[in-house]
């Protein structure tokens, strides 16, 4: 390139700029995963948030009820949201790493590696929400742990749900590649509206409602502000909660073993990674 060329003054070139745009729309037009990100997070905003206005607009005295329920059904999503997390972005490192075929082929099982990776998603968890927790007393004048023993049902309940959806999301992200890895950022937040974090479920539609009710999350945040409302601890929602978490394990632990089995009959754990 000659001296000359540098020293020209810059033109865009439309033809230039028309072929990088076309680049970028195929990409996305052949990931149908990019194409459900950019609709998804304005739909559910839209959907949560809506359903949050209605209840506070017919029921403009319910926060003053019960002092800190919005800061409780924060954290407690948290523990369900890091706990998914913790197991899928565990996964993920040791893809990004090239580490999986490494690991597969050491005498590790696949279910000892679901366990540590469940493990480490106890202790990211913990390290996440026990300072927020914390945080909460000085500033807003409101301990989570006054909620007393049913805390810890709510805690593990939420954190096996996290977990089954962790690793049903890991072994869909080891059959369809990266790709797929934007679902374990996006999963956890569409059964946020059906989860009644905010609000009761009542304020749903009713077709919405059964479909809350399949959910352990739901059971939860509704013994949840049985605490902080009535004062009495709802042992039928504890235990459909624990019921539905049991099926939601044994799922999440099928669809993984399923997935490292089929990666390895096609050779797919020596192809992950950056």
């Amino acid at each position: 390139m000659t001296a000359s060329a540098w020293t020209a003054p810059p033109v865009l070139s439309l033809r230039r700029i028309a072929a990088m745009v076309v680049r970028y729309a195929l990409l996305l037009k052949n990931s149908w995963t990019r194409i459900f990100e950019l609709a998804y997070w304005p739909s559910i905003q839209m959907v949560l948030w809506g359903f949050i206005s209605q209840f506070f607009r017919e029921n403009s005295s319910w926060v003053a009820q019960a002092a800190g329920v919005l800061i409780a059904g924060v954290l407690l999503w948290d523990v369900m949201f890091r706990g998914q997390l913790g197991v899928s972005v565990s996964f993920m490192e040791e893809m990004w790493s090239r580490n999986l075929g490494h690991l597969f082929t050491s005498p590790l099982r696949p279910l000892e590696l679901a366990a540590a990776l469940m493990a480490m998603s106890l202790v990211r968890t913990l390290i996440g929400i026990v300072p927020a927790a914390l945080l909460a007393i000085p500033l807003y004048h409101y301990s989570l742990f006054d909620l007393g023993l049913p805390l810890v049902a709510f805690f593990f309940n939420l954190l096996v749900m996290g977990w089954a959806l962790g690793l049903m999301l890991s072994g869909l992200i080891l059959r369809f590649g990266q790709s797929a890895e934007s679902l374990a950022w996006l999963a956890v937040f569409l059964l946020a509206p059906v989860s009644a974090i905010y609000y009761p479920v009542t304020v749903l539609p009713p077709w919405l409602q059964y479909l809350a009710f399949l959910l352990p999350s739901t059971h939860v945040f509704e013994g949840m502000r049985a605490v902080l409302f009535q004062h009495v601890v709802r042992l039928d929602h504890l235990a459909w909660a624990a019921g539905l978490n049991i099926l939601y394990m044994a799922a999440g632990v099928f669809v993984f073993l399923l997935a490292v089995r089929v990666a390895r009959q096609r050779g797919l754990l020596l192809q992950m990674g950056e």
